[in-house]
């Protein structure tokens, strides 16, 4: 392991690539959520106590997107992360350009990564583009974070990729 990759952990400790080097693949594509692991694994037993220790943990996203690659829908946690990235935009131009993109990919009607939000939400993030704020998805991300806590989260705690980990954290 590279000291590079080590100094992404926040323990110092080995990576957890090295972890899981035997794990079995199966039709997930788990080898690519592995290789991109950052941070120590005792975070997965937490996962399960709420979609935000998910949402909050490095490995969490990285899991939690290759589930919702699995089931179609990982345009959910997308947009969701580029929301929270937007609210950290402290200059117009950036929040002007971000705000363009978010809407372009995600929000308008035939968007590539088009989330599923209701016609009042969309037409109101719509007719606001052109002078975006900090809050103007914020509607938007709020029903996606209530669809991925009420449908895409539980089925993630059952995904073979959230239980594969369990059980290697188990086996420590």
């Amino acid at each position: 392991i590279s000291k590079q990759s080590q100094s992404h952990h926040q323990c110092g400790r080995p990576s957890v690539c090295r972890f899981f080097s035997t794990f079995p693949v199966n039709k997930c594509h788990l080898t690519v959520l592995v290789t991109n692991l950052h941070d120590p694994l005792e975070d997965v037993d937490a996962w399960s106590e709420s979609v935000d220790n998910v949402l909050t943990c490095k490995n969490g996203q990285l899991a939690f997107r290759e589930s919702l690659q699995s089931e179609h829908s990982e345009e959910n946690l997308l947009f969701w992360l580029a929301c929270e990235e937007y609210k950290k935009i402290k200059n117009v131009p950036e929040m002007i350009s971000s705000a363009n993109r978010i809407y372009s990919e995600f929000v308008q009607t035939e968007a590539p990564k088009q989330i599923n939000i209701d016609c009042v939400t969309r037409e109101k993030i719509t007719n606001n583009i052109s002078q975006p704020t900090l809050t103007s998805f914020d509607t938007a991300q709020r029903l996606i974070y209530s669809l991925m806590a009420r449908d895409c989260y539980p089925r993630f705690l059952k995904s073979d990729i959230y239980q594969g980990l369990l059980r290697k954290t188990d086996l420590r």
